[in-house]
């Protein structure tokens, strides 16, 4: 089962989520950790840690975790 990664904004980066979900604690671990795995974005690979995600998507990364992004209180 995903876990939920709440954002009162309207997107967050993929760098951020990174650490907020405690899979890295530094930006600059971001980056490294981006290079070295396959991190799934909706599916697809991205290593970009400035990645815009959105409300809806989901990351997998390859401990077998997964991530979706939810909106708190976004109306579109």
């Amino acid at each position: 089962m995903a876990e939920e990664i709440n954002i009162q904004t309207p997107y967050i980066t993929l760098g951020q989520l990174l650490k907020q979900a405690n899979v890295t604690e530094t930006g600059g671990q971001a980056k490294w950790y981006l290079r070295e795995n396959t991190v799934l974005v909706n599916q697809e690979p991205d290593d970009r840690r400035g990645r815009k995600l959105y409300p809806g998507d989901i990351v997998a990364v390859p401990s077998g975790e997964r991530f979706v992004i939810n909106g708190m209180g976004a109306t579109d």
